[in-house]
Protein backbone atom coordinates (compact mmCIF):
# COMPACT_ATOMS: atom_id res chain seq x y z
CA UNK A 1 0.00 0.00 0.00
CA UNK A 2 2.87 2.37 0.68
CA UNK A 3 4.24 1.71 -2.80
CA UNK A 4 0.78 2.23 -4.32
CA UNK A 5 0.45 5.53 -2.50
CA UNK A 6 3.85 6.63 -3.84
CA UNK A 7 2.83 5.76 -7.40
CA UNK A 8 -0.42 7.66 -7.05
CA UNK A 9 1.48 10.77 -5.99
CA UNK A 10 4.01 10.32 -8.80
CA UNK A 11 1.33 10.02 -11.50
CA UNK A 12 -1.29 12.33 -9.97
CA UNK A 13 -1.41 14.72 -12.99
CA UNK A 14 -2.01 11.84 -15.39
CA UNK A 15 -4.67 10.32 -13.12
CA UNK A 16 -6.47 13.64 -12.88
CA UNK A 17 -6.46 14.02 -16.67
CA UNK A 18 -7.95 10.52 -16.92
CA UNK A 19 -10.72 11.55 -14.57
CA UNK A 20 -9.45 9.69 -11.51
CA UNK A 21 -10.20 12.46 -9.05
CA UNK A 22 -8.43 12.98 -5.76
CA UNK A 23 -11.65 12.25 -3.87
CA UNK A 24 -11.82 8.78 -5.39
CA UNK A 25 -8.20 8.06 -4.50
CA UNK A 26 -8.71 9.27 -0.94
CA UNK A 27 -11.83 7.12 -0.69
CA UNK A 28 -9.74 4.07 -1.58
CA UNK A 29 -7.33 4.71 1.32
CA UNK A 30 -10.22 4.69 3.77
CA UNK A 31 -11.01 1.07 3.01
CA UNK A 32 -7.62 -0.57 2.65
CA UNK A 33 -6.46 -2.73 5.53
CA UNK A 34 -4.08 -0.67 7.63
CA UNK A 35 -2.82 -3.70 9.56
CA UNK A 36 -0.72 -6.36 7.81
CA UNK A 37 0.25 -9.66 9.42
CA UNK A 38 3.33 -11.72 8.69
CA UNK A 39 4.99 -14.48 10.63
CA UNK A 40 6.47 -17.94 10.58
CA UNK A 41 6.66 -21.30 12.27
CA UNK A 42 10.19 -22.60 12.71
CA UNK A 43 11.48 -25.90 14.06
CA UNK A 44 15.06 -25.95 15.34
CA UNK A 45 17.32 -28.85 16.31
CA UNK A 46 20.49 -28.23 18.31
CA UNK A 47 23.13 -30.73 19.34
CA UNK A 48 26.00 -29.47 21.49
CA UNK A 49 29.14 -31.32 22.60
CA UNK A 50 31.11 -29.31 25.16
CA UNK A 51 34.22 -29.72 27.30
CA UNK A 52 35.05 -26.16 28.49
CA UNK A 53 37.48 -27.28 31.21
CA UNK A 54 39.36 -29.86 29.11
CA UNK A 55 38.36 -32.90 31.13
CA UNK A 56 38.71 -35.16 28.10
CA UNK A 57 34.99 -35.88 28.00
CA UNK A 58 32.45 -33.84 26.03
CA UNK A 59 29.04 -33.47 27.58
CA UNK A 60 26.29 -33.89 24.99
CA UNK A 61 22.99 -32.04 25.00
CA UNK A 62 20.20 -31.75 22.44
CA UNK A 63 17.13 -29.59 22.04
CA UNK A 64 14.09 -29.83 19.77
CA UNK A 65 12.07 -26.65 19.83
CA UNK A 66 9.72 -24.60 17.72
CA UNK A 67 8.48 -21.02 17.59
CA UNK A 68 5.14 -19.73 16.32
CA UNK A 69 5.60 -16.03 15.50
CA UNK A 70 3.27 -13.18 14.54
CA UNK A 71 4.63 -9.88 13.24
CA UNK A 72 1.82 -7.30 12.85
CA UNK A 73 2.46 -3.89 11.27
CA UNK A 74 -0.04 -1.02 11.23
CA UNK A 75 0.12 2.21 9.26
CA UNK A 76 -0.30 5.41 11.28
CA UNK A 77 0.25 7.90 8.46
CA UNK A 78 2.46 8.37 5.39
CA UNK A 79 5.65 8.15 7.48
CA UNK A 80 4.87 6.31 10.71
CA UNK A 81 4.02 2.70 11.51
CA UNK A 82 3.60 0.70 14.71
CA UNK A 83 5.11 -2.78 14.81
CA UNK A 84 5.29 -5.81 17.07
CA UNK A 85 6.57 -9.34 17.37
CA UNK A 86 4.62 -11.95 19.33
CA UNK A 87 6.12 -15.39 19.99
CA UNK A 88 4.99 -18.67 21.49
CA UNK A 89 7.57 -21.41 22.03
CA UNK A 90 7.34 -25.15 22.37
CA UNK A 91 9.55 -28.10 23.29
CA UNK A 92 9.15 -31.24 21.20
CA UNK A 93 10.81 -33.41 23.86
CA UNK A 94 8.16 -33.03 26.53
CA UNK A 95 5.29 -31.68 24.40
CA UNK A 96 5.26 -28.41 26.35
CA UNK A 97 4.52 -24.92 25.09
CA UNK A 98 4.31 -21.36 26.34
CA UNK A 99 1.67 -18.71 25.98
CA UNK A 100 2.18 -15.92 23.45
CA UNK A 101 4.56 -13.22 24.69
CA UNK A 102 5.15 -9.72 23.39
CA UNK A 103 8.81 -9.78 22.32
CA UNK A 104 8.97 -6.43 20.53
CA UNK A 105 6.73 -3.37 20.21
CA UNK A 106 7.86 -0.11 18.63
CA UNK A 107 6.85 2.90 16.58
CA UNK A 108 8.91 3.70 13.50
CA UNK A 109 9.13 6.86 11.46
CA UNK A 110 10.59 6.52 7.96
CA UNK A 111 11.49 9.65 5.99
CA UNK A 112 13.68 10.21 2.93
CA UNK A 113 17.09 9.85 4.61
CA UNK A 114 15.99 9.64 8.22
CA UNK A 115 14.62 6.76 10.28
CA UNK A 116 13.63 6.72 13.95
CA UNK A 117 12.51 3.86 16.22
CA UNK A 118 11.03 4.20 19.70
CA UNK A 119 10.01 1.31 21.95
CA UNK A 120 11.37 -2.22 22.21
CA UNK A 121 12.91 -3.21 18.89
CA UNK A 122 15.50 -5.49 17.33
CA UNK A 123 19.10 -4.71 18.28
CA UNK A 124 21.21 -6.53 15.69
CA UNK A 125 23.18 -4.21 13.37
CA UNK A 126 23.22 -5.94 9.97
CA UNK A 127 26.85 -5.11 9.21
CA UNK A 128 28.06 -6.74 12.45
CA UNK A 129 26.27 -10.02 11.65
CA UNK A 130 25.56 -10.82 15.30
CA UNK A 131 29.14 -10.39 16.50
CA UNK A 132 28.08 -8.25 19.50
CA UNK A 133 24.29 -7.93 19.52
CA UNK A 134 21.39 -10.12 18.45
CA UNK A 135 18.67 -9.23 20.91
CA UNK A 136 16.02 -6.60 21.73
CA UNK A 137 16.60 -3.19 23.29
CA UNK A 138 14.09 -0.85 24.95
CA UNK A 139 14.89 2.71 23.96
CA UNK A 140 15.35 4.74 20.79
CA UNK A 141 17.39 4.61 17.60
CA UNK A 142 18.10 7.31 15.00
CA UNK A 143 19.49 6.56 11.52
CA UNK A 144 20.48 9.21 8.98
CA UNK A 145 21.89 8.83 5.46
CA UNK A 146 21.76 6.57 2.40
CA UNK A 147 25.11 5.15 1.21
CA UNK A 148 26.73 6.60 4.32
CA UNK A 149 24.56 5.92 7.35
CA UNK A 150 25.02 7.28 10.86
CA UNK A 151 23.23 5.48 13.71
CA UNK A 152 22.74 6.42 17.36
CA UNK A 153 21.17 3.87 19.72
CA UNK A 154 20.38 4.11 23.41
CA UNK A 155 18.35 2.05 25.84
CA UNK A 156 18.16 -0.84 28.28
CA UNK A 157 18.68 -4.59 27.98
CA UNK A 158 17.16 -7.12 30.36
CA UNK A 159 19.31 -8.24 33.27
CA UNK A 160 20.15 -11.66 31.79
CA UNK A 161 21.51 -10.27 28.50
CA UNK A 162 24.79 -8.65 29.56
CA UNK A 163 27.08 -10.72 31.78
CA UNK A 164 30.81 -11.16 31.37
CA UNK A 165 32.58 -14.42 32.11
CA UNK A 166 34.98 -17.02 30.77
CA UNK A 167 34.73 -20.08 28.51
CA UNK A 168 31.12 -19.27 27.75
CA UNK A 169 30.12 -19.31 31.42
CA UNK A 170 28.60 -15.99 32.46
CA UNK A 171 29.95 -14.89 35.82
CA UNK A 172 26.72 -13.16 36.73
CA UNK A 173 24.96 -16.52 36.72
CA UNK A 174 27.32 -17.69 39.48
CA UNK A 175 27.07 -14.69 41.79
CA UNK A 176 23.56 -13.25 41.41
CA UNK A 177 22.46 -15.25 44.44
CA UNK A 178 24.66 -13.11 46.73
CA UNK A 179 22.85 -9.86 46.03
CA UNK A 180 19.49 -9.23 44.41
CA UNK A 181 20.79 -5.84 43.22
CA UNK A 182 22.81 -7.67 40.56
CA UNK A 183 19.62 -8.50 38.68
CA UNK A 184 19.60 -5.05 37.10
CA UNK A 185 19.08 -4.07 33.46
CA UNK A 186 22.07 -3.00 31.38
CA UNK A 187 22.31 0.54 30.00
CA UNK A 188 23.66 0.69 26.43
CA UNK A 189 24.69 3.66 24.28
CA UNK A 190 25.98 3.06 20.76
CA UNK A 191 27.22 5.10 17.79
CA UNK A 192 27.68 3.56 14.32
CA UNK A 193 28.80 4.68 10.88
CA UNK A 194 28.28 2.43 7.85
CA UNK A 195 29.08 2.61 4.14
CA UNK A 196 27.44 0.46 1.48
CA UNK A 197 27.70 0.99 -2.27
CA UNK A 198 24.75 -1.27 -2.99
CA UNK A 199 24.41 -4.55 -4.86
CA UNK A 200 28.09 -4.82 -5.82
CA UNK A 201 31.32 -3.52 -4.32
CA UNK A 202 32.75 -2.51 -0.99
CA UNK A 203 30.86 -2.12 2.28
CA UNK A 204 31.94 -1.62 5.87
CA UNK A 205 31.57 0.32 9.08
CA UNK A 206 32.68 1.02 12.63
CA UNK A 207 30.95 1.42 15.97
CA UNK A 208 31.42 2.21 19.65
CA UNK A 209 29.24 0.88 22.47
CA UNK A 210 29.29 1.88 26.12
CA UNK A 211 27.61 -0.56 28.52
CA UNK A 212 26.95 -0.23 32.24
CA UNK A 213 25.81 -3.26 34.25
CA UNK A 214 26.87 -4.51 37.69
CA UNK A 215 27.10 -8.07 36.35
CA UNK A 216 30.12 -7.03 34.26
CA UNK A 217 32.16 -6.51 37.43
CA UNK A 218 32.19 -10.24 38.11
CA UNK A 219 34.14 -10.84 34.91
CA UNK A 220 37.02 -8.60 35.99
CA UNK A 221 39.93 -10.77 37.11
CA UNK A 222 41.16 -8.37 39.77
CA UNK A 223 37.80 -8.16 41.52
CA UNK A 224 37.15 -11.88 41.21
CA UNK A 225 40.54 -12.64 42.73
CA UNK A 226 39.69 -10.45 45.71
CA UNK A 227 36.56 -12.51 46.26
CA UNK A 228 38.36 -15.81 45.70
CA UNK A 229 41.22 -15.11 48.13
CA UNK A 230 38.92 -13.89 50.87
CA UNK A 231 39.88 -10.19 50.99
CA UNK A 232 36.26 -9.39 50.08
CA UNK A 233 33.40 -11.24 51.69
CA UNK A 234 31.02 -12.23 48.89
CA UNK A 235 28.13 -11.73 51.31
CA UNK A 236 29.23 -8.18 52.27
CA UNK A 237 26.89 -5.94 50.30
CA UNK A 238 28.95 -2.81 50.93
CA UNK A 239 32.15 -4.34 49.57
CA UNK A 240 30.27 -5.76 46.62
CA UNK A 241 28.78 -2.41 45.68
CA UNK A 242 32.16 -0.66 45.89
CA UNK A 243 33.66 -3.28 43.59
CA UNK A 244 30.72 -3.06 41.22
CA UNK A 245 31.05 0.70 40.88
CA UNK A 246 34.66 0.35 39.79
CA UNK A 247 34.29 -2.52 37.31
CA UNK A 248 30.71 -2.38 36.06
CA UNK A 249 31.37 -0.85 32.63
CA UNK A 250 32.41 -1.94 29.18
CA UNK A 251 33.57 0.01 26.12
CA UNK A 252 33.45 -2.03 22.91
CA UNK A 253 34.86 -0.86 19.57
CA UNK A 254 34.00 -2.68 16.35
CA UNK A 255 35.06 -2.55 12.70
CA UNK A 256 33.67 -4.55 9.79
CA UNK A 257 34.53 -4.81 6.10
CA UNK A 258 33.18 -6.76 3.15
CA UNK A 259 33.03 -7.00 -0.63
CA UNK A 260 30.27 -8.19 -2.96
CA UNK A 261 31.93 -9.64 -6.04
CA UNK A 262 28.61 -10.26 -7.81
CA UNK A 263 25.02 -11.27 -7.05
CA UNK A 264 26.20 -14.59 -5.61
CA UNK A 265 29.60 -14.18 -3.92
CA UNK A 266 30.26 -12.10 -0.78
CA UNK A 267 33.27 -11.97 1.53
CA UNK A 268 32.78 -10.26 4.90
CA UNK A 269 34.38 -9.98 8.31
CA UNK A 270 34.35 -8.06 11.57
CA UNK A 271 36.41 -7.43 14.71
CA UNK A 272 35.43 -6.18 18.18
CA UNK A 273 37.47 -5.27 21.28
CA UNK A 274 36.39 -4.47 24.84
CA UNK A 275 38.89 -1.99 26.25
CA UNK A 276 37.75 -2.58 29.85
CA UNK A 277 37.98 -6.38 29.88
CA UNK A 278 40.98 -8.31 31.19
CA UNK A 279 40.46 -11.56 29.27
CA UNK A 280 38.31 -12.92 26.44
CA UNK A 281 38.26 -9.29 25.34
CA UNK A 282 38.33 -9.82 21.54
CA UNK A 283 35.82 -11.26 19.09
CA UNK A 284 36.11 -11.62 15.34
CA UNK A 285 34.66 -13.50 12.43
CA UNK A 286 35.14 -13.92 8.68
CA UNK A 287 32.75 -15.56 6.23
CA UNK A 288 32.59 -16.42 2.53
CA UNK A 289 29.02 -16.78 1.27
CA UNK A 290 27.91 -18.06 -2.14
CA UNK A 291 24.25 -18.10 -3.12
CA UNK A 292 20.98 -16.18 -3.08
CA UNK A 293 19.00 -17.49 -0.08
CA UNK A 294 16.90 -14.76 1.54
CA UNK A 295 14.05 -15.96 3.77
CA UNK A 296 12.84 -18.41 1.10
CA UNK A 297 10.88 -15.68 -0.68
CA UNK A 298 11.33 -17.56 -3.98
CA UNK A 299 11.42 -21.27 -4.69
CA UNK A 300 14.92 -22.58 -5.40
CA UNK A 301 16.89 -19.99 -3.43
CA UNK A 302 20.06 -21.48 -1.96
CA UNK A 303 23.32 -20.51 -0.27
CA UNK A 304 26.44 -22.18 1.08
CA UNK A 305 29.04 -20.60 3.33
CA UNK A 306 32.14 -21.22 5.40
CA UNK A 307 33.94 -19.10 7.94
CA UNK A 308 35.79 -18.75 11.21
CA UNK A 309 34.41 -17.25 14.43
CA UNK A 310 35.81 -16.25 17.81
CA UNK A 311 33.23 -15.18 20.40
CA UNK A 312 34.95 -13.76 23.49
CA UNK A 313 32.62 -13.93 26.49
CA UNK A 314 33.36 -10.34 27.53
CA UNK A 315 32.78 -8.91 24.03
CA UNK A 316 29.99 -10.93 22.42
CA UNK A 317 27.66 -9.92 25.22
CA UNK A 318 24.36 -10.76 23.50
CA UNK A 319 25.35 -11.94 20.02
CA UNK A 320 24.31 -14.78 17.73
CA UNK A 321 25.60 -17.69 19.80
CA UNK A 322 22.76 -20.19 19.38
CA UNK A 323 23.29 -21.09 15.70
CA UNK A 324 26.84 -22.36 15.14
CA UNK A 325 29.80 -21.06 17.20
CA UNK A 326 29.11 -20.89 20.94
CA UNK A 327 29.96 -18.19 23.45
CA UNK A 328 33.57 -18.41 24.64
CA UNK A 329 34.72 -20.53 21.69
CA UNK A 330 36.66 -20.18 18.44
CA UNK A 331 36.66 -22.38 15.37
CA UNK A 332 35.38 -23.15 11.87
CA UNK A 333 31.79 -23.08 10.68
CA UNK A 334 30.09 -24.34 7.52
CA UNK A 335 26.47 -23.99 6.51
CA UNK A 336 23.88 -24.29 3.76
CA UNK A 337 20.35 -23.04 3.14
CA UNK A 338 17.75 -24.03 0.52
CA UNK A 339 14.17 -23.14 -0.35
CA UNK A 340 12.55 -26.31 -1.81
CA UNK A 341 9.29 -24.36 -2.13
CA UNK A 342 8.34 -20.71 -1.91
CA UNK A 343 8.23 -19.52 1.72
CA UNK A 344 9.71 -22.79 3.03
CA UNK A 345 13.37 -22.84 4.04
CA UNK A 346 15.80 -25.51 5.25
CA UNK A 347 19.03 -24.49 7.04
CA UNK A 348 21.94 -26.59 8.33
CA UNK A 349 25.08 -25.44 10.18
CA UNK A 350 28.09 -27.15 11.78
CA UNK A 351 30.76 -25.78 14.13
CA UNK A 352 33.98 -27.39 15.33
CA UNK A 353 36.41 -25.57 17.58
CA UNK A 354 37.93 -24.99 20.99
CA UNK A 355 37.26 -22.86 24.05
CA UNK A 356 39.21 -19.60 24.17
CA UNK A 357 40.44 -19.69 27.76
CA UNK A 358 42.95 -22.43 28.41
CA UNK A 359 42.82 -24.72 31.43
CA UNK A 360 46.19 -26.04 32.66
CA UNK A 361 47.85 -25.07 29.38
CA UNK A 362 45.30 -26.56 26.96
CA UNK A 363 41.90 -25.69 25.57
CA UNK A 364 38.65 -27.58 25.88
CA UNK A 365 36.83 -28.65 22.72
CA UNK A 366 33.39 -27.72 21.41
CA UNK A 367 31.19 -29.02 18.59
CA UNK A 368 27.72 -28.08 17.44
CA UNK A 369 25.14 -29.24 14.88
CA UNK A 370 22.24 -26.94 13.99
CA UNK A 371 19.23 -27.62 11.79
CA UNK A 372 16.12 -25.56 11.07
CA UNK A 373 12.98 -25.76 8.94
CA UNK A 374 10.95 -22.55 8.65
CA UNK A 375 7.56 -21.79 7.13
CA UNK A 376 6.82 -18.14 6.34
CA UNK A 377 3.37 -16.65 5.92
Amino acid sequence: MAELRRLVEEFRPELERLGVLEERVDEMWKYHDKVTWHGKIEYTYNQRKEDPFNTGHKSKSTSNGYIFRFEPKAEVNNHWTVNARIDAEGDMKDNSSTEFNLVRAWAEGDYDKFNVKVGKFEFCPAAEAGLIWDTEISGAELIFGSKWKFTATGGRLSSDQVQGGSNGIKAGDLYDDYNDDLADPATVVGLRVDYDRGEKGLFGGAAWYHIKDDDLAWSRRQFLNKVDNGTIDATDNGALKRGMKRYNKADIWTVNLGYRFNDLLTLSGGYAHNTKADFEKNSWQAELNYGTYDDASEKGQWSVWTGYRKFGTNVTLAGTVDDDAMLGTRGWVIGAAWAPFQNIGVIAKYFNGKYITDVDGSHGKAEKLFGRVEFFF
